[in-house]
């Protein structure tokens, strides 16, 4: 009997201990942790730049004479070929001072041939036919003014466009000068936005080895414009205060779509050589500043805090705060606290890489 009980107290041990292995062994692989290293590589990532959307041509369409708004030929929102007639302001007043600039026109072209008569016959001198010419020429100058101010009473559409809004009814008074809507061609559209200094030599470094300067249009319903545009023209300087240089896209607008005075964002690819990636889930954020935790000669974790350069989909592109291959924590950054020791595996940062990107995709 006391031979059972003995057996059985060692087979109780035996369990326990096996028991207590198996857990020591469950809590170390629970406080495993996977670390990777950043790696360099060439990439590239789209920058967005808020830009302001404005028509190829866009003008003010104003009164040239002064009087009463007499027809209105287009509404708001029209379409109007080059030419097309638009506006007429009462021209009786300009009909009248045409006819009557046509009159001593008729006047002094009489006076000039009687005047040639008698130089003919020597009654009068040739310097009477001298101010009759001078008193013609003069006439048909003021027939000439008086047609163009009332050709002024007609006012026409410079070029193909959409109307704007019309301020004025018919019958205002309108005075020199007003303003009577706005035209603007919308066949394609300019895109102008401000580039850092930085961003702009990169630009400019990596403009031969680019094979387009293509760029693609985000607009307000974050939806992509169909058409992709071209960056065609840099301003001649920086700005003093901000630090910026302007440049202008180009983009075509078949579904006038786009509108004079709309805002979007240029999306603009930009090369990255040697760049040092990591992935963004290695990081963590503290007052809008990116850390991550570096593993030292002791296995502990240390916090470091990094600058990111550039942002892509699940990775970071690191400008300082790391160098080449210091170890990061990768799974697990919100379990562990400064100085802590930690049991980890290293995993290929190509690999983490690879299995990034066929996740997102």
């Amino acid at each position: 009997m006391n031979k059972i009980i003995v057996f059985a107290g060692l087979l109780g041990l035996l369990y326990g201990s096996t028991g207590c292995e198996t857990k020591a062994e469950e809590k170390e692989e629970a406080n495993r942790f996977i670390v990777t290293t950043p790696v360099r590589i060439d990439t590239s990532f789209t920058k967005e730049y808020v830009s302001q959307i404005r028509s190829v041509r866009n003008i003010e369409i104003r009164a040239q004479e002064k009087g009463f708004l007499q027809d209105i030929y287009v509404d708001e929102g029209q379409f109007v070929k080059a030419g097309q007639l638009l506006f007429r302001i009462m021209p009786k007043l300009y009909e009248a001072e045409l006819l009557k600039a046509e009159a001593e026109a008729k006047a002094a072209e009489i006076e000039l041939q009687n005047a040639k008569a008698l130089v003919e016959k020597n009654i009068v001198s040739k310097n009477e036919q001298a101010v009759a010419q001078a008193k013609y020429d003069q006439a048909k100058a003021e027939m000439a003014l008086a047609k163009l101010h009332l050709s002024f009473t007609e006012i026409k559409a410079p070029f193909d466009g959409i109307i704007d809004r019309l301020p004025k009814k018919l019958g205002s008074l309108i005075d020199e000068g007003e303003l009577l809507t706005s035209l603007s061609d919308n066949a394609q559209m300019f895109a102008y936005f401000n580039v850092s200094e930085p961003e702009y030599l990169e630009y400019q470094t990596n403009a031969k080895n680019r094979a387009t300067t293509q760029v693609n249009l985000l607009l307000a319903n974050s939806k992509i414009l169909p058409f992709p545009g071209k960056v065609e023209v840099i301003e001649g300087e920086f700005d003093n205060e901000t630090g910026n240089i302007a440049f202008r896209a180009r983009f075509p607008n078949p579904d006038k779509l786009l509108k004079n005075g709309e805002t979007g964002k240029v999306m603009m690819v930009m090369p990255l050589k040697n760049a040092l990636i990591i992935p963004q889930k290695a990081t963590y954020e503290i007052q809008d500043k990116k850390y991550v935790y570096v593993i030292d000669k002791n296995n502990a974790v240390k916090s470091r805090l990094i600058t990111i350069g550039a942002e892509m989909p699940d990775l970071y592109v690191v400008t300082d705060g790391l160098a080449d291959g210091e170890k990061i924590l990768l799974e697990g950054v919100q379990k562990v606290k400064e100085d802590d020791k930690i049991v980890f595996e290293t995993e290929d940062p190509h690999e983490v890489i690879t299995h990034l990107k066929l996740k997102a995709e």
